[in-house]
């Protein structure tokens, strides 16, 4: 996108609410957006009297960054499969530049490739795609039966595709949208690959930790080097040896494609995912967003600081530590510092893809994962995760009640659900796509029905609606008599006094949900290691009353302060 220093700030006097029962009062307060910084807005934050809002952290520049490429103008062109979004980061400037939008024609793009011609070649993998997009922006689609569509490359006018799934193939596809080739299948979880200066083409595999190579025009393939960590790319370096990321151990490795044998470039966090060269420097992603030039001799230096690729669901320990779910990670964030991985996809006992979760102890919880589990997890030198109840859909938001039940809600399935001793009972069914769940002061159910623009209690008498009048309610909170509601419709937090029923905008314009005019498409998630990837704006509050609030547009965590 261009250079942007937009503001989030209050603005003097009010305008016409969307609600008539919504009272927007006038307050100032200035939150500046990162230049570049993957979600902007002209229109700035406004908060009641008494409120303000400030970044607990700040907002991310991309949605996660996956496949690179540098382009033919040689900037890095990054995949973003969280986001939808294809960027060019120019290494000498910093700007970033959207090429492919959120709600564009391209939908979680994992790696991409150029033609001679200067067309850009995006794998969809949560859509089985291949697409082809011109330099005037137009894009067509190559092929959308190619389920788990991933490593991609182009030699002399020649496209190649891999799938990265239990089974997937090696092909190649012609240009022209015919039938593939396929040069290899049943492979288990191949990704970002290259042709070497032999003319092989050579491909990593992630589900047996090892490199292998084949002759594009078909044979036999042929074991390069095994024993890695999460191999998930393969370039060449100008001495013709191969430059591998590993996943798992963050190991970025140079490989002697004759001997195998190996040297550690650099040792930097797990989850790196992919490397491009411009002019000789290497740099490699992660799946935080983040972009690293790797130096040599073990040394790197950011290029661009990860961040969060939400933030989804949001809790706080009885020791005051924020705890942040995004999806492939899960972080801690302690006042004053900065965020810390505590679990991710790659570490050991990992809770998996968690989207809700509810601290129940210090550094214990209680989470659901996208792949449809409720999971306990305990951090810690050993950390463990345990099995609640498994086959769910699309979990949301999660709270256990003083009695030890769990509540939890399936978007998918539109059902409310309680899971108690290895039982699970559906206390509503036929909800609208449900997100949000808490207990009321008298122990109710609250849950918000996104799709139906209000709050509703369940239980034994059915389904009673307690705030309607919205428009895609996600996180609830319950303090006091006071119900506090993100709707990322309508971009703000809401207070409704439980009791009076009385109602008040405390923040309006925030950073949440998606921007305006644009329609998200559906993310079908990345099996095995998640399920569908639906966005999930979380609310908690700290001991001192502090409330904090995902906001997912820009990726960061806000803190709210209301005045006693």
């Amino acid at each position: 996108m261009p250079r942007s220093d937009s503001r989030f700030h209050g603005t003097a006097g009010s305008g016409p609410c969307r609600h008539a029962n919504i009272d927007f009062s006038p307050h100032r307060r200035a939150l500046t957006v990162t230049r570049g910084a993957r979600y902007s807005s002209t229109t700035p934050i406004t908060v009641a009297e008494g409120v303000s809002v400030e970044r607990v952290t700040p907002p991310s520049r991309l949605f996660g960054a996956n496949g690179l490429r540098t382009g033919p103008d040689k900037r890095i062109y990054v995949a973003q499969v969280a986001g939808s979004t294809i960027s060019a980061l120019d290494i000498t400037t910093g700007d970033i530049e959207t090429i492919s939008a959120k709600g564009s024609d391209i939908i979680a793009p994992d790696d991409i490739a150029f033609d001679v011609d200067g067309n850009l070649i995006a794998t969809e993998y949560m859509d089985a795609r291949v697409s082809v997009r011109s330099p005037d922006g137009t894009s067509r689609v190559l092929r959308d039966d190619l389920p788990g569509a991933n490593g991609i490359t182009v030699h002399n006018g020649r496209l190649f595709v891999n799938e990265c799934r239990i089974g997937g193939r090696l092909m190649e596809l012609p240009l022209d949208g015919s039938a593939p080739v396929v040069l290899q299948d049943n492979l288990p979880m191949p990704n970002a690959m290259e042709v070497g200066p032999d003319g092989l083409l050579y491909y990593p595999v992630m589900g047996t930790n090892d490199i292998w190579r084949i002759d594009p025009n078909g044979g036999t393939p042929e074991r390069v080097v095994g024993d890695l960590a999460g191999p998930d790319s393969v370039k060449f370096d100008a001495a013709g040896f191969i430059v591998s990321t590993q996943a798992g151990s963050g190991q970025v490795l140079r490989i002697d494609p004759r001997t195998g044998n190996r040297e550690v470039l650099a040792q930097l966090a797990p989850g790196l995912d992919n490397c491009t060269f411009v002019d000789g420097r290497l740099f490699v992603s992660s799946f935080d967003g983040a972009i690293t030039e790797v130096l040599g001799g073990g040394d790197s230096k950011s290029v661009l600081p990860g961040g969060l690729l939400w933030p989804l669901d949001l809790t706080v320990g009885p020791d005051g530590t924020l705890y942040v779910a995004d999806g492939t990670f899960f972080y801690q964030y302690r006042g004053g510092g900065e965020l810390e991985v505590v679990a991710s996809l790659f570490s050991l006992n990992s809770p998996g893809y968690v989207r809700g979760v509810v601290a129940t102890g210090v550094n214990e919880f209680v989470g659901a994962t996208s792949t449809g589990q409720v999971v306990t997890y305990k951090h810690g030198p050993e950390p463990e995760t345990g099995l609640i109840a498994d086959g769910f859909d699309q979990l949301y938001g999660i709270a256990v009640a003083s009695d030890g039940s769990i509540v939890t809600v399936d978007a998918g399935t539109g059902r409310a659900l309680s899971v108690r001793g290895g039982q699970t009972e559906v206390l509503a069914s036929g909800l609208q796509r449900p997100i949000g769940v808490a207990f009321s002061p008298d122990n109710a159910v609250l849950i918000s029905e996104s799709g139906a623009g209000r709050i509703v209690s369940v239980g034994a008498g059915g389904v009673d609606t307690v705030v309607d009048g919205l428009e895609t309610p996600h996180g609830i909170l319950v303090r006091g008599n006071q119900l506090l509601i993100v709707d990322v419709g309508l971009k703000a937090l809401i207070a409704v006094d439980l009791v009076t029923k009385a109602r008040q905008t405390l923040a309006s314009e925030l950073p949440v949900g998606v921007p305006e005019g644009v329609v998200a498409k559906p993310l079908k998630g990345t099996p095995p290691f998640s399920g569908p990837m639906g966005p999930f704006a979380g609310i908690t509050a700290g001991q001192d009353g502090t409330v904090y609030v995902s906001a997912d547009a820009e990726g960061s965590v806000l803190a709210v302060r209301i005045a006693a």
